[in-house]
């Protein structure tokens, strides 16, 4: 997470002005489930400013802007509200202006997205005050979201191992090799998060347990230092079979992919298709792929690995 001054004028009288950006993220990319997650270079934008009155104007441009409320109910304001509340300070009055890159319901990570906004931007509020620490953000965020899987490289960028410990959430982030060039395929329908997890049985056979143990320890590898083991590391056999029905053109897609060697995946619960391409000139060619094996139609997405994670920009002082 990166912090940094903004020399762009504050919105006049506020107390404090943070500008925040935040990256999506794929989670599980296959066998790890709930565990892995990686940052890619679409963003969502928030700008904010606190006032030592009680008004709360908030206004959503982007992706999901007609859903996305404009109350105390706004995901991002209730994050930072959460981090407000834990470290015993009053809330206070928001000017709130966000522009969603980070595509709704498509299994990119847009709840772990905003969660993570809105505690970056308690940060960046409270700095001078209080001091919130890696640890502490990812805690926060962890309470709100569930899991750290998403939020964690929304946090910190890169690809990030997240658990949890005796003493809370934790992460490991790495650095993912220059070869690897991520491709993302997003339907035109969603997929709901809680629908996806009913889906997988509540047990499995050790068989498959120690498959995906073997294929997520092998997918750190291929990720890091060894993009040509990319197919056999995605492959999964705890979570994408089971949610298949619920999304059957996203399952199909990723088949005829990976029939065609390439490391695709279901993005976090889907139902957008993450491809792991060992290098940028075959994105082409998945594209092409996508186009002739099914009727859905994709908007395809090159990306980079973001590096950074969510970034503040602190207003310069006495700017009007």
């Amino acid at each position: 997470m990166e912090q940094v001054v903004s020399d762009a004028p504050a919105v006049e009288g506020a107390l404090r002005t943070v500008d925040v950006t935040v990256p999506a993220t794929s989670a599980n990319l296959g066998p790890g489930f709930d565990t892995l997650g990686l940052a890619l270079s679409i963003y969502d934008s928030v700008t904010v400013s606190a006032f030592d009155d009680g008004r709360l104007d908030i206004a959503v441009a982007g992706s999901g802007a007609a859903q996305i409320p404009t109350t105390a109910d706004n995901l991002v304001v209730r994050s930072i509200a959460h981090v407000y509340a834990d470290v015993g300070r009053p809330m206070p009055g928001l000017h709130l202006r966000a522009v969603n890159g980070v595509p709704h319901g498509r299994g990119l990570g847009s709840s772990g997205a905003a969660v993570s906004a809105g505690i970056l931007i308690a940060k960046g509020l409270l700095a001078g005050d209080v001091e919130l620490d890696d640890h502490s953000l990812l805690r926060l965020a962890t309470e709100l979201e569930g899991h750290p899987d998403n939020v964690a490289p929304a946090l910190f960028g890169g690809l990030t191992i997240a658990w949890t410990g005796e003493s809370g959430p934790q992460h490991k982030k790495l650095l993912v090799h220059r070869g690897v060039a991520p491709l993302v395929f997003v339907p035109g329908f969603t997929m709901s998060t809680s629908l996806a997890r009913s889906l997988q049985p509540p047990q499995v056979s050790r068989e498959d347990a120690v498959f995906n143990v073997s294929r997520s320890a092998l997918l750190v590898a291929a990720l890091t230092q060894s993009p040509e083991l990319l197919l056999d590391a995605t492959a999964d056999r705890l979570h994408q079979d089971y949610r298949g029905a619920a999304m059957p053109e996203t399952l199909r897609l990723v088949q005829a992919l990976r029939a065609e060697g390439f490391a695709a995946v279901v993005s976090g619960a889907g139902p957008s298709v993450l491809v792991l391409a060992d290098g940028p000139g075959a994105r082409r060619r998945a594209v092409d792929i996508a186009d002739a094996v099914t009727d859905t139609p994709w908007d395809a997405h090159m990306l980079a690995v973001d590096v950074r994670g969510g970034t503040v920009e602190q207003r310069a002082e006495g700017s009007t």
